[in-house]
């Protein structure tokens, strides 16, 4: 890899009981394992391990790495409140990590606000799956048991409804020992079911090998990184596993704001003022660069135009047509700004042949990015 692609790296009183937009959790009649175009909701599953295990989850999920810093102050009575409206919009799966500062924190106190103010349905409905990234040191049961018992403790539940893990270093083959015990705290009633954030295609492979019930692997996905589609969904077809993505609006370039820009130029287009725009402006450099990324933003733009809706819509619905993406990303700035109806259109939206065909014509204009920097994960392992 190269080096430059090796950086590219107060209370509200209740609200009414009211008639709100479909569920996307899938409850009001099953939920769709392998997510047809029109779905709300897909189930993630697994038989591995001896014991079955499924979770049904929003298509689209409300991403929480914002409250990590960088994006502006977060307040948290705010930040709890937004949640809310997105869960009453029907957008009721939240996605988090131990380390995005207080999400975890905030998703325990906007659970006991659905326990106190919302009818038990919703209660069922919502979803917080979260994330734990730990060094790489010796796996024994007790530290693992202790990571996970602290997330349970900040998100007030008695069972995570996902936990989706992490590991640095491949060298190092504690990955698989964490795994084996996080998957006996699953059996133990600690965790419903278990996924991975960021392994490569190989990895993967074995875990499943080793009989790990893995259901997804969260991977940055876009039009832009169409590397999930090269070797890992190819062995989630064989075996099952989703893939979950992150990355898809790539933190706000696939917009109409950077239409017609030319941020190389100083002070002519958006700052990029957030640590994601920062990150995926270097995945546009990998790619082929600015010119062809607005080449690509027209060809969204004509997209969006005949569909009524904005860029990054097209962008998050591309993606969840893709094989094996049960679900995406889009980040939530809690408190400080809110998109719940342009989320709700992507779920609704359908793209024809004509669509899909040019958008992905688009996006072959650009470099393999495995060839630039390699398989799922690789640019957090340079």
């Amino acid at each position: 890899m190269s080096s430059s692609a090796a950086r590219a790296l107060s209370p509200a009183p209740p609200s009414p009981r009211r008639v709100r937009p479909a569920r996307c959790a899938g409850f009001v009649g099953p939920a769709v394992e392998s997510a047809s175009p029109g779905a709300r909701a897909a189930t993630l599953a697994s038989s591995r391990g001896g014991t079955d295990s499924s979770l049904a989850i929003c298509r689209v999920l409300n991403g929480m790495w914002q409250t990590s810093g960088g994006w502006g102050r977060i307040d948290r009575a705010d930040a709890v409140d937004a949640m809310l409206a997105y869960a009453d919009a029907g957008l009721s799966t939240f996605d988090m990590a131990d380390h995005y500062g207080p999400a975890e924190d905030l998703y325990g106190m906007f659970i006991n606000k659905v326990r106190r103010e919302r009818p038990p349905e919703m209660l069922e409905e919502v979803r917080g799956l979260t994330k734990w990234v730990p060094p790489p040191v010796k796996m024994t049961r007790s530290f693992v048991e202790e990571n996970i018992n602290r997330s349970r403790k900040r998100m007030d539940v008695a069972a995570l409804d996902m936990l989706q893990f992490h590991w640095w270093d491949y060298a190092n083959p504690g990955y698989l020992d964490a795994l084996k015990h996080i998957t006996d705290l699953k059996e133990e009633g600690k965790i419903k079911t278990v996924a991975l954030t960021n392994f490569d295609t190989e990895r993967l492979q074995i875990i499943l090998e080793n009989g790990i019930p893995i259901v997804s692997n969260q991977v940055q996905h876009s039009i832009v990184d169409m590397r999930p589609q090269k070797k890992m969904a190819e062995l989630c077809e064989l075996t099952g596993v989703k893939l979950i993505t992150y990355g898809t609006v790539m933190g706000g370039l696939l917009s109409e704001k950077f239409l017609d820009t030319n941020i190389n130029i100083p002070f002519a287009g958006p700052p990029l003022n957030t640590p994601s725009l920062q990150k995926y402006k270097r995945m546009i450099d990998a790619w082929g660069g600015w010119s062809l990324f607005q080449a690509l933003l027209q060809t969204l733009k004509k997209v969006s135009l005949k569909h009524g809706i904005p860029i990054s819509t097209v962008a998050v619905r591309y993606i969840l047509n893709q094989t094996s993406v049960a679900g995406s990303m889009v980040g939530v700035r809690l408190g400080l700004s809110e998109h719940i109806r342009d989320t709700n259109a992507i779920l609704s939206l359908l793209l024809d042949e004509e669509d899909m065909g040019s958008i992905t014509e688009a996006s072959q204009r650009g470099r393999n990015l495995m060839e630039v920097i390699g398989d799922c994960g690789d640019e957090y392992r340079a």
